[in-house]
């Protein structure tokens, strides 16, 4: 058994988990879309009573309804399953895309459109050419397809052999609707034949005219070994105390973050996103997807062990998931950490003896990439030796494609990337959930901006400014957005913990730059992802409000998302307190993002502000290593 409550489950845990499920579910033709463990009370965690460990499935089976959730409580042998509703659906697996790609590429009507496109459907050989990308089909669901039935859009390209990049080469105009629940092609949609764009899209070294031979080795060298200690999944680092794990939804998580023994973070993690497009053209107006709790994000998390993701003395974490059948996979490697060199962490050279005192920073790395279709998206948490946390987002991979012609270009909504190859203006919105525990008391959350004073006696010049502060007391009052200009950010306080100043202790949010949802507020992507209209959110803990578009959002109209959690106002002066943040990029794609995307960056900084009583860094040792000298 795992030594922490919150440790990922094992494989002999899982391999329970389905056991017991299957003695214990009537219908045999289960599959899964998702596994992962069901987190203990909150109040029993830090109280150090949490004993049972509970798997939770999700899946799918004959039963025409949303499918199941089964939580299996492996210490106990027992499970409670709950049947999910046809409005929020279990989320897609890994046999729900492969039905979706063979009911397209044995139906007829679109059989016939490709080959009016001249392209061969007619051998099997031929059809494995074909790439075909299912997507989800909540919110706009063709009218042919009755409500509640679980559904996928299906659009394809076309590759030169299994190797290629098939992103190079779209089939404009052409979407099969394919409705899971009765297993056909509920329709398909042809909006005409565009020429396949000419040219190749791979990138891999075999197929570059050449590599770079002037870059020198970059080797980087920990002689004594890390600085950090690992026992499981709990992580000790200058100070820092925390644990790891992958969820299903919101991928890497961080878990009971302290310094100095000191309480930060309960729980830290992504909540949601959601890619909307901006491109009239039906291949894409209706594209939005709800990455992570569509396709379960966490279930789609790379082995870092297959390239160079990460560099130094590194330290690996597996994680274990039941596959759609019920085995169990391990992803080796899914959770990479290291330190890395951050430059220098402070210096002040003394002008009058030309004396000079430097630090170095110093920074540990917890990252996992996950990729989810055409893109990439890595999640780094990064501790700083200073008391500061980053989250940084690498948003890398292949970006969406349209085939054009001088005729059907749109420009303005659809920037050309290659020869007949144009790519649809979008933006990639994330919600992450920070659940704030500082110091270990109820918290209180603060909005604090630089403003200009005005002219008058005190400032007769017009120069003055001053920090001013708001106590954000409701859930209303905490809905707000960046504002570059007045240098706002959010601070979160423990009233009850005063510093040597008698200050209360806190930590901000420093957002980055970082645009809202830009979809009408009436639209169907606003009403399904509401948490992009405010880059600041706030509510009271629940136990059952970890998702910031709902729990479950595949063929869902939007319920359970941040606007309906904060409907009721609640009282946030002093609370448990969650506070959620979104970050975002809006990509306007150019030619040096194909044919694939140089990484793009997206994230925010948790910085203490008189959580010490001065510099914490004034203890670093003095001295630089040998191997930084010049030759």
């Amino acid at each position: 058994m795992p030594t922490h409550p919150l440790a990922p489950p094992s494989e002999a845990e899982l391999n329970q988990a389905v056991s017991i499920f299957r003695d214990a579910h009537p219908a045999k033709d289960a599959v899964f879309c998702s596994s992962g463990l069901l987190e203990p009370d909150k109040a029993q965690v830090k109280a150090g009573t949490a004993t049972a460990r509970v798997v939770r499935l999700v899946g799918t089976d004959s039963t025409p309804d949303g499918g199941f959730q089964a939580d299996v409580n492996i210490t106990r042998g027992t499970v409670d399953t709950l049947r999910l509703g046809l409005d929020a659906q279990a989320p897609y697996g890994m046999l729900d895309i492969g039905l979706a790609v063979e009911l397209t590429k044995s139906n007829d009507q679109w059989l016939n459109a490709m080959r009016s496109r001249d392209i061969g459907v007619d051998t099997e050989e031929e059809l494995k050419l074909v790439q075909i990308d299912p997507w989800p089909a909540g919110g706009f669901a063709h009218e042919v397809i009755p409500s509640g039935h679980r559904a996928m859009r299906c659009i394809a390209f076309l590759k030169e052999d299994a190797t290629d990049n098939g992103y190079a080469r779209p089939i404009h105009g052409l979407i099969a609707h394919v409705d899971l629940t009765r297993g056909c092609v509920a329709a398909v949609e042809d909006h005409g034949a565009i020429p396949l764009p000419p040219n190749s899209g791979r990138f891999d070294a075999a197929h570059q005219t050449h590599t770079r031979q002037d870059l020198r080795n970059l080797e980087i060298t920990q002689p004594d070994g890390p600085s950090f200690k690992v026992e499981g999944y709990q992580v000790n680092w200058q100070g820092y105390e925390f644990s790891v794990s992958i969820h299903p939804v919101h991928g890497l998580v961080l878990h009971q973050l302290s310094l100095h023994q000191r309480p930060l973070l309960y729980r830290a993690a992504l909540s949601e996103m959601v890619v909307p497009y901006g491109d009239k053209d039906p291949m894409h107006a209706w594209k939005h997807v709800l990455d992570a709790s569509e396709y379960n994000m966490g279930m789609l998390v790379n082995s870092l062990k297959l390239g160079c993701d990460c560099l130094g003395e590194i330290h690996y974490f597996d994680i274990h998931q039941v596959t759609w059948e019920g085995k169990i996979r391990t992803v080796e490697h899914a959770i990479c950490m290291h330190e890395e060199d951050y430059g220098i962490q402070w210096k002040h050279v003394d002008f009058a003896t030309q004396h000079s005192e430097v630090r170095r920073s110093r920074r540990l790395v917890i990252s996992s990439i996950f990729t989810i279709g055409n893109y990439d998206y890595g999640f780094f948490w990064y501790l700083y030796l200073d008391g500061t946390v980053q989250m940084e987002i690498k948003l890398t991979g292949i970006v969406g494609v349209s085939a054009v012609t001088p005729e059907t270009h749109n420009p303005a909504q659809s920037p050309l990337i290659g020869e007949g190859l144009a790519s649809p203006v979008h933006q990639h919105l994330f919600c992450f959930r920070l659940d704030w525990e500082l110091d270990g008391g109820n918290n209180c959350l603060y909005e604090n901006e630089v403003q200009a004073l005005p002219l008058g006696p005190d400032n007769p010049h017009g120069t003055q400014f001053a920090a001013v502060s708001r106590h954000l007391t409701t859930e209303r009052d905490a809905q707000r957005d960046i504002s570059p200009a007045t240098s706002r950010t959010w601070k979160v306080i423990n009233p009850n913990s005063l510093n040597g100043l008698g200050l209360p202790v806190a930590y901000k949010l420093l957002p980055g730059s970082s645009p809202s949802l830009l979809a009408a507020p009436e639209s169907i992507v606003v009403k399904r992802a509401g948490f992009g209209q405010h880059h600041l959110w706030a509510t009271p803990f629940a136990a059952d409000e970890t998702s910031a578009a709902g729990q479950r959002t595949v063929m869902h109209q939007g319920q359970g998302g941040l606007p309906e959690l904060t409907e009721a106002n609640r009282d946030i002066t002093q609370c448990d307190l969650v506070m959620w943040h979104t970050v975002a990029v809006t990509h306007v794609p150019r030619p040096e993002d194909w044919p694939v995307m140089p990484v793009e960056y997206a994230g925010f900084h948790l910085i203490p502000v008189g959580f010490f009583d001065q510099n914490p860094t004034l203890d670093l040792p003095s001295h630089c290593p040998a191997s930084s000298n010049s030759e």
